[in-house]
């Protein structure tokens, strides 16, 4: 435990180090209620003026979401939190009791979650969870893999997962496309310009990787559907992007992947 003169002890005067202002006082902690909910505040506002959330409904605002199971004894079986915000939702945390795993509360937890997130106008939703937690459940229950970070402690994995709330999950394409630039500046226009029209068809670029000579690009792909994806292939602005470049055009090999 932290006592009051290990605090002080931690303390840094910025004046005298690093910072820019005399009396400005750097201090680590461990807990700090007041600076969280100001952080959290001031971020949240931040991020709504950003992203225009602000200006839209009130459904638009970060709100919390939490689902609780209890038994006839009123004890706590089960439960989810997590957040809203303008279209997108969010899982923090998920738990069932030990002697009721089982019993398919977990699934009930994500529909009663995924039903309120409907409900507050939300189209997605996304979650993170260790490799020794529950990355199979989530995969079950029609999240997609969109991310890794390796180097957890114990040697696992945090593996990271989406969900359309308005598709299919098993109706989505992944694809890799292994892009060829013969005129480096002209080809990196197109395709600033192609992956922009994505999300008009239900896609959305995961990764965008480049070579050192920056003659070739990776692309990871999603579409919601393989309709999108067709839809995407004959857009106009893209093939007429293509005719204009000629043999300056970039050329794709294109696969189709899934998660192993």
């Amino acid at each position: 435990m932290t006592t009051g003169n290990d605090t002080a002890a931690r303390d840094a005067t910025a004046g005298s180090g690093d910072g820019d202002g005399d009396g400005d006082t750097l201090r680590v902690l461990g807990a700090d209620e007041e600076l969280a909910a100001r952080l959290d505040a001031e971020l949240t506002a931040f991020n709504n003026r950003a992203t225009g959330a602000a200006d839209e409904a009130d459904e638009a605002d970060e709100a919390d979401l939490s689902v609780r199971v209890t038994d006839a004894a009123g004890e706590l079986v089960a439960g989810l939190t997590g957040w809203t915000w303008g279209d997108c939702a969010g899982i923090n945390m998920v738990w069932v009791r030990e002697d009721r795993r089982a019993e398919g509360w977990g699934g009930r937890l994500l529909r009663a979650t995924e039903e309120e997130a409907r409900r507050r106008g939300c189209t997605q939703m996304s979650v993170a969870s260790f490799s020794f937690q529950a990355p199979e459940f989530y995969r079950r229950n029609g999240y997609l893999d969109t991310g890794r970070r390796e180097g957890i402690p114990g040697g696992h994995v945090d593996h990271h997962f989406w969900k359309s709330l308005v598709t299919d999950p098993a109706a989505a394409l992944r694809l890799v496309a292994l892009v060829e630039l013969p005129e480096v500046e002209g080809g990196r226009r197109y395709e600033d310009t192609v992956l922009g029209l994505l999300g008009r068809h239900g896609g959305r670029l995961e990764r965008r990787l480049r070579t050192g000579d920056g003659h070739t690009e990776v692309h990871l792909i999603r579409f919601d559907t393989r309709d999108g994806y067709d839809a995407f292939l004959a857009a106009p602005e893209r093939v007429a992007l293509r005719a204009a470049l000629g043999d300056a055009a970039p050329a794709a090999r294109v696969l189709e992947v899934h998660e192993v």
